[in-house]
C-alpha cells in the first residue's frame, strides 16, 4: 500500500484528478465481509460455490456474493458473529482445492491483500511417552509457522498425540515430521498429520498449486 502511494506521488495529475474528495465516516458501509481466494486455475462457477457453502454456513439472513477478480469473491454478511464463527472454521475447501480466507480490511483494496498462509490442525504423533505434553507439540509445529495457542486443552489433547493449531505458509512444501533431539544424544522422528487437507502439489508439497503446475514435474 505505502508503495502504491509513493508512485501516486509521482504523478503529474491534473486539477480534475488532484482533487480530494473528502469522505465521512458515517459513509463506510455496516456489511462484514469475508474476501476468499481459491487455489484453483479452474474458472469458478459462482452458482455452484453458493450452493455449497449455503448449507455449510447456515447464515441466518443468507449472504451476498460478489466476483473480485483472479479467483476471489467476496461473501458479505450483515452478522459480525457469524462471519467470526466461519472465520474460526478454517480451512475451507470447494471441489478439493484450498480456500483461503480473510476478513476485509476496509483500509485496503483487495488485490493488494496478501493470501499467503491458511490456519491448519496438525496432529502430532510418535512424541516419546516421557516428553507427550501440549508445550513440547507445540515447540514442535512453532518451526511450521505462527502456532496458535489460545486452543482448549480439549481440543489439543487426544491422549496419544496432540493436535495444534498453525498458521502455515502455503507457498512452503508442508513438513512431513521433525527430528526431535534428547540432551543432543537420542533423536526420535515426529511425524506431522495435516486435518481437513485439500488437493496438494505432491511433487514438491505445496499447497498453492497442482502437480501438473509444478516446476519439478515441467
Amino acid at each position: 500500500m505505502e508503495n502504491l502511494t509513493n508512485k501516486w506521488r509521482n504523478l503529474s495529475l491534473n486539477d480534475r484528478e488532484g482533487g480530494k474528495l473528502v469522505m465521512k465516516r458515517d459513509r463506510v458501509s455496516h456489511e462484514h465481509t469475508i474476501v476468499a481466494k481459491f487455489l484453483t486455475k479452474r474458472v469458478l462457477n459462482t452458482d455452484a460455490i453458493v450452493r455449497t457453502f449455503s448449507p455449510l454456513w447456515q447464515s441466518r439472513n443468507d449472504f451476498k456474493v460478489r466476483n473480485a477478480g483472479d479467483h476471489k469473491l467476496l461473501f458479505v454478511f450483515d452478522n459480525a458473529e457469524e462471519v467470526e464463527k466461519f472465520m474460526a472454521s478454517k480451512p475451507w475447501s470447494f471441489d478439493r482445492h484450498m480456500v483461503v480466507l480473510q476478513k476485509l480490511d476496509s483500509a485496503v483494496p483487495v488485490h493488494d491483500m496478501a493470501f499467503n498462509t491458511v490456519s491448519l490442525w496438525v496432529q502430532v504423533h510418535n512424541i516419546p511417552v516421557t516428553f507427550l505434553s501440549r508445550g513440547v507439540a507445540e515447540d514442535l509445529c512453532d518451526a511450521m509457522g505462527t502456532v496458535d495457542c489460545n486452543s482448549s486443552d480439549a481440543e489439543v489433547d487426544r491422549g496419544s498425540f496432540f493436535r495444534v493449531r498453525v498458521q502455515v505458509d502455503i507457498s512452503l512444501p508442508l513438513c512431513r515430521g521433525q527430528v526431535l533431539s534428547i540432551e543432543d544424544d537420542e533423536e526420535h522422528w515426529v511425524t506431522l498429520k495435516y486435518e481437513r487437507l485439500p488437493n496438494i502439489c505432491y511433487w514438491c508439497g505445496c499447497l498453492d498449486l497442482s502437480d501438473k503446475d509444478c516446476d519439478r514435474w515441467i
